[in-house]
């Protein structure tokens, strides 16, 4: 049986561990307060930004040059902008989101080699049958195609998890546990400028979207080109909009007047938009974040409770026990010492 004294040194450590998971617990509660009601604001302002440029594009009113509506020729440029967490001790949240990632680029790859591999011409029992482009022609074209996947992490967690991932890292960014607008103004503009040099011709958001303090998903919306929806409120499954055949357009109701001029107060919307949607992109990542850390903490903290009873009732086993012991050896000397004395 294990010693009395090893038995209280580890109910002493335990206790050490509890006080740290309900103060890691506390902090996460603190921070999640903060964030969460930052994001629920921003999250209102950042519909209402995007409704506005709907009902402008519906109204005709945007204008085909702005860079950010222009989509590339091609899409051979992929940057995943990865949003994990700051640290660790957080549950499954920053391993669930990799996995997330990693199966996005595998698609991403996998679609593209199918689409470049090209159909095989199959007669049909009629007279007309597919028609097949040719491989041999398009050999050249279908390298050139081939995607250039690269990632852009933000957060501290992970590096040589995500590193053993074998997706290239662009570069590694630090963002707070409750972004401001400063650090959002700066990370949109990165953004901007690798879409606008060429550098990427899509950039794709990854985080986890935050559906209650128990619940967070990965998910992903395409920010980069730009697309606004001329009717309804329904995104695609990525939280990007439709644009052009894809999308009905709506009766116009509203009639703009630009002043001063249609392309500064365009330009201003769309860069005002785009910078609100990734501040709350930030601020719903960091928020699913500090839910998940709380509730890890919590489960953490009520197994420390669960393993401070076990040894405690150990302990008073093994004390019992001890005494139990002493009790007879003592009683078994009195025995002898009286059966000693007797014979004498």
């Amino acid at each position: 049986m294990t010693s009395l004294r090893a038995i209280r040194t580890r109910i002493k450590s335990v206790e050490n561990t509890r006080q740290i998971t309900k103060s890691m617990k506390m902090v996460a509660a603190a921070k999640l307060r903060r964030t969460q009601g930052a994001f629920a604001t921003l999250r209102a302002f950042a519909e209402e930004s995007g409704s506005l440029l709907r009902e402008a594009s519906a109204a005709n009113a945007l204008t085909a040059e702005n860079p950010y509506l222009l989509e590339h020729t091609s899409r051979r440029k992929v940057c995943y902008v990865l949003l994990v967490g700051n640290r660790g001790l957080c549950g499954t949240y920053n391993q669930a989101l990799l996995r997330y990632c990693e199966k996005l680029v595998k698609e991403r790859t996998v679609d593209r080699s199918e689409t470049e591999a090209g159909e095989k011409t199959v007669p049909s029992s009629g007279s007309d049958s597919e028609r097949i482009p040719d491989r041999a022609a398009e050999s050249s074209e279908g390298t050139a195609e081939t995607p250039e996947i690269s990632l852009l992490v933000c957060g501290r967690w992970g590096r040589d998890q995500i590193a053993a991932s074998g997706i290239p890292v662009r570069e590694t960014l630090d963002i707070g546990d409750t972004p401001g607008r400063e650090e959002a103004l700066a990370f949109t503009e990165k953004l901007k400028q690798l879409y606008r040099d060429g550098e990427a011709d899509e950039v794709v958001l990854v985080y986890q979207q935050y559906q209650s303090v128990l619940s967070q998903s990965p998910g992903s919306r395409t920010l980069l080109p730009l697309q606004i929806q001329n009717g309804g409120d329904g995104a695609d499954k990525e939280g990007g909009c439709r644009t052009g055949s894809e999308a009905e357009a709506v009766p116009v109701k509203t009639e703009f007047i630009f002043e001063p001029d249609r392309e500064s107060i365009v330009n201003a919307l769309l860069d005002m938009y785009l910078t609100n949607t990734v501040h709350a992109v930030l601020l719903e990542a960091r928020t699913g974040e500090h839910s998940a850390r709380m509730t890890a903490m919590t489960a953490a903290s009520d197994n420390t409770e669960e393993l401070i009873s076990k040894l405690t009732l150990e302990l008073n086993h093994a004390r019992q026990a001890a005494i139990t012991t002493e009790i007879t050896e003592i009683a078994s000397g009195a025995e002898a010492l009286r059966n000693s004395q007797a014979g004498g």
